[in-house]
């Protein structure tokens, strides 16, 4: 069952990884990490790291701010998980600028990262609206 466009429901329980954000999230590590394997190895412990960890911490904090049961610090892990989207949109930019990303994996990415940040932001406005 769908709620509010951003969990899938599974009877009564409701766990982080039901989140459609969470999950799509998930597929954008992956993405990053087979897109970095490509960089030059002397990126290995630069950007490509960077970029592995940015991606990483975004479905991260989504679970952990799940986790913590408090609509507070969830609203908070929701929000370093958006600024970490917005590092890793950055890094997506260096990444073209220095020809390790073409333009089609970079629109590809960059694409991912808006719905995702739309879904985040509507999520966090869910949530302050409860917390009201």
């Amino acid at each position: 069952m769908l709620d509010s466009g951003f969990r899938i429901q599974r009877g009564n329980a409701m766990n982080y990884s039901d989140l459609i954000v969470w999950q799509k999230s998930m597929d954008l590590v992956t993405g990053i990490y087979k897109i970095t394997a490509t960089f030059p190895v002397e990126e290995r412990f630069g950007l490509s790291l960077q970029m592995r960890r940015a991606a990483v911490s975004i479905p991260s904090n989504i679970a952990e701010g799940h986790g913590r049961k408090a609509t507070g610090a969830y609203l908070n892990h929701l929000s370093i998980a958006y600024g970490s989207l917005m590092e890793l949109e950055t890094q997506i930019q260096i990444a073209l600028r220095l020809n390790f990303l073409g333009a089609d994996e970079t629109s590809s990415l960059l694409d991912q990262t808006n719905e995702i940040g739309k879904m985040l932001n509507g999520l966090k406005k869910s949530l302050s609206a409860h917390e009201e």
